[in-house]
């Protein structure tokens, strides 16, 4: 880029409402409080923002997000589905509008990949792959057209990040998707997750968005538990009624394997449910009582540990995630305790279940079908 046009941009910038500090500042409590799962709280905020700048993208958009997090903790329960549609589509067509004008706008082309690619999101969990394909491939155009603006801010960064990270990691992992992305330039994995580490330290709107990137990629693709755990602490701390980053925390905590803090944090979460709190649902149940019922059934109390993995059993019902690890596994102690205790017609029954929700591949099937030959059943 030439240094002429470095200036012509951040002059531009200076004038995008994404970066102004005092709206920052005024908008904070609203931003914390719908993490913090206090909708009520964060959406009479942003209505206010909404009729203070009814043309720009900015309100829609976090309108569209809180109910983003009101999906995120159970993505089965389609009851926000159409609500948080309508709002990323309000913010993609004020950003359109703000594009039209001007084809430079990085501001409006970060609004315009983050919607679409919040929808993709939501259309791969509905399993509507036409649809998701579609604002996939928006999303991508859009965040190619948003790059380059890390001079700025670290608002701005974030579509770098995302797309040098998962310009690498989609093709690997949907097949299908790779004839898209040959349209693309080919990005970095490791500066996607540098920048990923920059935007979740420095950004204002970007950075919970960035630290749930964060976390879930050191969990699971990175193989960084410890990381991931760093993180959570963290979020749980700052949310503490997040469920999502209360179920994930208490996880890191299993993963690494201080079973007793995750055992107390698992508890926090079943109290939470039983009394009705916003978001904790049969979703984090499965989590917590089956991580409860392992640190149970590892100190020897056997009995109560059956009762928290009969919990577990209970929420995937309800939830309809009995194909989930946490279901199938929860069956499988089920049934050596049932073994233990003498009563091979019922661990029969356990197994029996795991063998008809998982599919023969997984480990769960094998180990059930091995545990039935052993033991005769």
């Amino acid at each position: 880029m030439q240094r002429d046009s470095v200036f012509t941009n951040i002059g531009a910038a200076e004038n995008y409402l994404l970066l102004d500090r005092s709206l920052q500042f005024r908008i904070t409590d609203a931003v914390n409080s719908m993490y913090n799962f206090d909708f009520e709280m964060a959406e009479r905020g942003f209505s206010v923002l909404r009729y203070t700048y009814p043309e720009h993208p900015l309100p829609y958009f976090l309108m569209g997000l809180s109910q983003w997090w009101k999906i995120a903790v159970d993505t089965e329960n389609g009851t926000h589905d159409v609500s948080f549609l309508n709002y990323m589509d309000m913010a993609i067509e004020k950003a359109k509008a703000m594009y039209d004008k001007d084809p430079l706008n990085k501001e409006a082309a970060f609004f315009l990949a983050g919607a679409y690619g919040f929808q993709g999101r939501l259309h791969s969990e509905r399993q509507n792959w036409t649809k998701a394909t579609f604002a996939g491939k928006n999303a991508l155009k859009y965040l190619e057209l948003s790059k380059g603006e890390d001079e700025l801010n670290p608002e701005l960064l974030l579509g770098d990040a995302l797309f040098n990270y998962f310009s690498v990691w989609i093709p690997k992992n949907y097949p299908l998707l790779r004839p898209v992305m040959v349209l693309f330039p080919k990005g970095d994995k490791d500066l996607g997750l540098r920048q990923l580490e920059d935007v979740a330290e420095n950004a204002f709107y970007a950075r919970v968005e960035a630290q749930y990137f964060l976390f879930r990629l050191y969990a699971s693709e990175e193989k960084q538990p410890f990381k991931a755990l760093s993180i959570t602490s963290y979020l749980h701390s700052k949310y503490p009624n997040n469920p999502y980053f209360h179920r994930f925390f208490a996880r890191q905590l299993y993963v690494v394997g201080r079973g007793e803090e995750a055992k107390e944090v698992s508890l926090e979460i079943l109290r939470r449910i039983d009394e009705g709190w916003t978001g904790y649902e049969a979703n984090s149940g499965r989590y917590a009582a089956f991580f409860a019922a392992q640190y149970f059934e590892r100190v020897g109390q056997t009995n109560v540990a059956k009762s928290y993995y009969l919990k577990t059993i209970s929420y995937g019902e309800e939830s309809e995630s009995q194909e989930s690890g946490y279901h199938l596994y929860a069956l499988i102690q089920l049934g050596k305790i049932a073994v233990a205790e003498n009563d091979k017609k019922k661990a029969k029954g356990y197994f029996d279940q795991v063998k008809s929700y998982a599919k023969r591949k997984h480990p769960a099937h094998k180990e059930a079908r091995d545990f039935i030959k052993k033991n005769k059943l």
